[in-house]
């Protein structure tokens, strides 16, 4: 007898990527990392990924932060 795993009908890989995206993006290019994290969580969520609202709310919260923190940055830097 074989028994064949059933693959999982929702994964969440879309949104899991976007999630990490939008994390890095916090302090490492957040103009790059940032708007692909969303349209990344937005595909999630066309496709019914479960995740897919965290990682939107994390690559839009991520793409914000990391920009003010980089403009406070760059502020003092050339202040």
């Amino acid at each position: 007898m074989s028994t064949n795993p059933v693959p999982s009908q929702s994964s969440n890989t879309f949104s899991i990527i976007a999630i990490v995206l939008g994390g890095i993006s916090f302090l490492l290019l957040p103009i790059i990392l940032g708007p692909v994290s969303i349209v990344l969580a937005v595909i999630g969520k066309n496709k019914g990924e479960r995740l897919s609202t965290v990682a939107l709310v994390v690559g839009i919260v991520g793409t914000v932060v990391g920009m003010i923190i980089g403009a406070v940055v760059g502020a003092t830097m050339f202040a």
